[in-house]
């Protein structure tokens, strides 16, 4: 199979390297610099260093090439940059959309926004506990492959088949979507409870009740419970949580530390969507009149100037209610 990657970051470079093993792969990344230093070194020594590219990929600075002849195109590029990319893809190829966020203007996940975009569009979403670098490794990686077409689903099944990723099949796409991209709010709060010196019982507690939140939102908006419990839910949730690599997780522990939000992010190299993420999932909170304690703690944090420790104390004297 011919697949093309759109977005050369961490996690577009590591399924390019994971998917060259079995397949003819055009990796297109945005900045023509780097691209013409990935094609020359055969390294992305921005975003995923010390991990060779095989010449099964092929290093694209030109989206149209990229897509030439692609039979499966994957888009991996920050929520913010989905919109502008879409329509340029076009339709006719199999779209697999890996971007964990939801667009701030309109609150649509990239799947719905992939659909109002194109349609009739043949469109997948791609989730689950995944670090990139674990994943470029080589190390066994379990996600959610999940459409509203079975028979596509499968496709994108049988073409990671072979690969250090197993994909489970899903027809609750929005479920999985929601889960992806509401996590990382709760990882801002992970890391918060890391930078304030707070054990693994308060880190439990939080991934728990993030889950009860995250779940009561997505069932809400059209997903399933049961994905919620799974690879796309409660696997990512425990991973962006607990893992060290966990670009929201170190945004929340700079916080807890006294860092200004604006030094935090200015100073990170990749995107952590959990920033943006945490206005959306207020707004849609509200939309669907779900209450959501954690996440609208961490929106007074990041956006109000709330103190971390302020925050913690308002979560443990909220009215007691049972589970």
């Amino acid at each position: 199979m011919r697949i093309a990657i759109i977005g050369g970051g961490s996690w577009g470079t590591a399924l390019a390297l994971t998917l060259a093993r079995q397949h003819e792969v055009s990796l297109w990344i945005h900045d023509t610099a780097l691209a013409a230093r990935v094609r020359e070194s055969r390294v992305n020594d921005v975003y995923l260093p010390g991990f060779a590219l095989p010449s099964r990929i092929h290093v694209k600075s030109s989206l149209e090439q990229a897509l030439e002849q692609a039979e499966l195109a994957i888009l991996v590029v920050p929520s913010e940059h989905c919109r502008s990319l879409i329509s340029r893809i076009g339709p006719g190829i199999p779209i697999v959309s890996a971007t964990k966020g939801l667009e701030a203007d309109s609150l649509q996940t990239m799947s719905q926004m992939i659909a109002e975009q194109i349609p009739g569009a043949r469109v997948s979403v791609l989730s689950g506990p995944s670090f990139a670098l674990d994943v470029a490794r080589g190390d066994p990686t379990a996600a959610v492959i999940a459409s509203n077409n079975a028979e596509l689903a499968k496709e994108v099944q049988r073409a990671f088949a072979g690969t250090n990723i197993r994909l489970y099949t899903s027809s609750d796409p929005l479920g999985v979507e929601y889960a992806g991209a509401l996590k990382n709010v709760i990882a801002i709060g992970a890391g918060i409870c890391d930078g304030l010196g707070l054990g693994s019982n308060s880190q439990a507690a939080l991934i728990t009740r993030g889950l009860a939140e995250i779940t009561r939102l997505a069932c809400a908006l059209g997903g399933r419970r049961e994905t919620l419990a799974g690879l796309a839910g409660m696997g990512d949730l425990v991973l962006t949580c607990t893992g060290s690599l966990s670009r929201n997780r170190t945004v929340g522990g700079e916080l807890a530390r006294g860092r200004k939000l604006a030094d935090i992010v200015s100073s990170m190299r990749m995107v952590a969507e959990g920033v943006r993420t945490t206005r959306s999932a207020m707004a849609l909170a509200a939309r669907a009149q779900v209450e959501m304690p954690i996440t609208a703690r961490m929106h007074a944090v990041l956006f109000e100037g709330q103190p971390p420790r302020e925050a913690l104390r308002d979560l443990m004297d909220r009215a007691l209610k049972s589970e």
